[in-house]
């Protein structure tokens, strides 16, 4: 290939303000994974529990299949994954409705202390640094990881749905 096609369309992203946020990500990730290494919880457990706190948050019934689909697992993997957090004391099952069919799953008083011993350092490390913002910055960057998180779950879409992954060759 040659060097045009690996060059930047005209409105992508300062690449060094790209990079940051890779970095971000990467070492966001190694957090997670040491924080939950030490406590014996994956990664995945990890994010379960903060999609089913984002959902309790908001007063949704949190259902195993919106596990399954915030989570991107087969039926069986959510299985597995409920039935670790299960017996690590992290979340319920509970029964609802009229015939008891649909399982509601909640957290439990220890997923949030154990919770947050694994992430106190990182709430605090995050918050020192903040404090050296005004709060007039942290607005801006706020909107700024708001457009982020908003570009990168649209590319995720678009890579769903089978869109271009990268731009296409020059003719």
């Amino acid at each position: 290939m040659t060097e045009e096609a690996f060059q930047r369309p005209a409105n992508s992203a300062p690449q060094s303000l790209v990079r940051l946020l890779q970095d971000f990500t990467l070492e966001a990730n190694r957090y997670v994974d040491t924080a939950g290494g030490r406590n014996e919880m994956h990664r995945t457990d990890l994010n379960a529990l903060a999609v089913i706190m984002r959902h309790t948050a908001k007063g949704n019934v949190v259902t195993p299949g919106i596990l399954r689909k915030e989570l991107n697992l087969s039926s069986p993997a959510t299985t597995a994954l409920i039935d670790r957090l299960d017996q690590s004391g992290h979340v319920v099952r509970e029964r609802l409705g009229p015939d008891r069919r649909q399982v509601q799953l909640r957290m439990t008083p220890k997923a949030f202390q154990d919770g947050g011993a694994m992430f106190m350092p990182l709430s605090r490390h995050m918050g020192t640094a903040m404090a050296e913002f005004s709060a007039e910055e942290l607005e801006l960057v706020t909107r700024f990881m708001t457009a982020m998180v908003e570009a990168t779950i649209a590319a995720r879409q678009e890579a769903s749905d089978g869109g271009p992954a990268s731009p296409a060759p020059p003719n």
